[in-house]
């Protein structure tokens, strides 16, 4: 999150870019600044998650495919910064996969209506993960694009 503030406020995507596993690394420095410029001209500021402990609406677990995921937020004011992460394991280390952020409201939002029939192709923990995630969308839906590979990926997509 440090590193995609950084990143943010300098217009260098390429650390953060070399700080993640080799399928993150298909995006450019140039495409990662593309995917961030809404929170660049925005200015968004991440820097108080340093000093703010996370709230994790989704634990961090492994995949079926073998990378770690997790969800939550930074119950910062004036807005509260959501975010899901995933990682790739490489050479015994953790490194960024995939990157969601989003800046919502401080305040707690209702959640969705359920949909009258549950999705047969989805998993329970498919829907573990996209429960909490939905009550996230407050923020504008440009602020996270996908790339290839889902190198980035948006906090929508199970």
């Amino acid at each position: 999150m440090l590193a995609l503030d950084q990143a943010n406020k300098t217009g260098n995507y390429t650390v953060l870019r070399d700080l993640g596993s080799p399928g993150f690394q298909v995006n450019t420095a140039a495409r990662l600044s593309e995917i961030f410029a809404k929170q660049r001209n925005d200015n968004i500021d991440l820097s108080g998650v340093a000093v703010i402990d996370p709230q994790l609406s989704l634990l961090p677990q492994i995949e079926a495919n073998g990378m770690m995921r997790m969800a939550g937020f930074f119950p910062s004011v004036p807005s509260q910064v959501n975010f899901e992460l995933v990682y790739a394991p490489v050479n015994g280390q953790w490194r960024l996969f995939g990157i969601g952020v989003t800046i919502g409201q401080m305040a707690p939002t209702p959640p969705e209506a359920a949909s009258p029939t549950p999705n047969p192709t989805q998993s329970p923990t498919a829907a573990a993960v996209s429960a909490p995630l939905a009550a996230q969308k407050q923020a504008p839906a440009n602020a996270i694009k996908q790339v290839p590979n889902n190198a980035v990926t948006s906090p929508k997509q199970p």
